[in-house]
């Protein structure tokens, strides 16, 4: 039984999904944004942003995304607060499936769903998240003031993180699996230049300790041999990048080995389903910015826009 029908149904709420919202609405297609597991997406575990267009002065990510939400319902949007559990997908109707047991229908739809932290897949990682074990140390930095921890990666989130928890804890040590960093050179360079950040090259964590009060050291193994080596943290943050959030979507729409959605053509944000777009880091597995995001959110928008002048 369809509870309700709409033109187009924006799943998702970070930056490419409010963004598509905005775009959506000042076309008068009055959009519904279901907001999903995370509102406000990524942005919402961020603190300072300083790469987004049009801000002066450093801004907080939970309140830019909050600007950005009540901009979206000021020129018209709709957002509801569910999660898609399935979809049923096709050129002449869109069904949604919600955990709330509702079922709506629209004539497009514009995927927007984001991706979530990876981990590393330890049983000890399980057992100590919450208690020790973090992905996000923009929200879980603060328990760790004065003390001792680590970052896992070496990409740009780790680096930031790295940065973020170096101005909270006393000593922060980055444990990276190759003998080089990925992350930006303007971001290397701030590490580097941080007096409490060390770095242990060529290594990966092997074991998470602890006990019942929470993590108290790690393992880890060298890459090169089988030396293996004890250090004494409080705290473990795991930042060795993202999943698309397109499990919803599997079988439906194509995507690569990784599960991101793949753009039909290039430059457009067609999926393989006429009427269904998608934009934002479930698609973007390069640049995965905010920018670029609100970006193809614009541009799944005005897709969406021009196609349904065709229906």
């Amino acid at each position: 039984m369809i509870n309700q029908k709409e033109k187009v149904i924006i799943i998702g709420s970070g930056a490419a999904g409010l963004s598509a919202a905005i775009y959506a609405a000042r076309a008068n297609l009055e959009p519904l944004v279901i907001e999903g597991i995370q509102p406000g997406g990524q942005l919402t575990i961020t603190t300072d942003v300083e790469n987004y267009p049009g801000y002066a002065d450093v801004v907080q990510g939970p309140w830019m995304m909050e600007q950005m939400r009540l901009q979206a319902k000021k020129v018209g949007a709709r957002i509801i607060s569910d999660i898609v559990t399935s979809v049923e997908f096709n050129k002449n109707k869109k069904i949604i499936n919600l955990d709330s047991n509702k079922v709506f229908e629209s004539q497009t739809v514009i995927v927007a769903t984001g991706a979530q932290a990876k981990w590393l897949g330890l049983k000890s990682e399980s057992d100590f998240n919450g208690k020790g074990v973090s992905a996000c140390a923009t929200c879980d930095g603060f328990f760790y003031k004065n003390k001792e921890v680590a970052v896992i990666g070496g990409g740009n989130t780790a680096v930031e993180e790295a940065l973020y928890l170096s101005n909270i804890c006393s000593k922060v040590t980055l444990i990276h699996r190759r003998n080089e960093l990925r992350a930006e050179k303007i971001l290397q360079k701030r590490l580097f230049e941080r007096n409490n950040i060390s770095i242990i090259w060529n290594n990966i964590v092997s074991e998470i300790k602890g006990n019942e009060s929470g993590v108290n050291s790690i393992q880890l193994t060298s890459v090169d041999s089988d030396r293996t080596e004890i250090v004494n943290v409080e705290g473990v943050f795991v930042a060795i990048g993202h999943s698309p959030s397109t499990q919803a979507f599997e079988g439906v729409l194509d995507m690569d080995n990784e599960g991101y959605i793949i753009a039909q053509n290039p430059g457009t944000t067609f999926t393989n389903v006429d009427g269904v777009f998608a934009a934002g880091d479930c698609v973007d597995k390069i640049y995965r910015q905010a920018v670029t995001a609100a970006g193809m959110g614009c541009m799944a928008a005005l897709d969406a826009e021009k196609w349904l002048q065709n229906y």
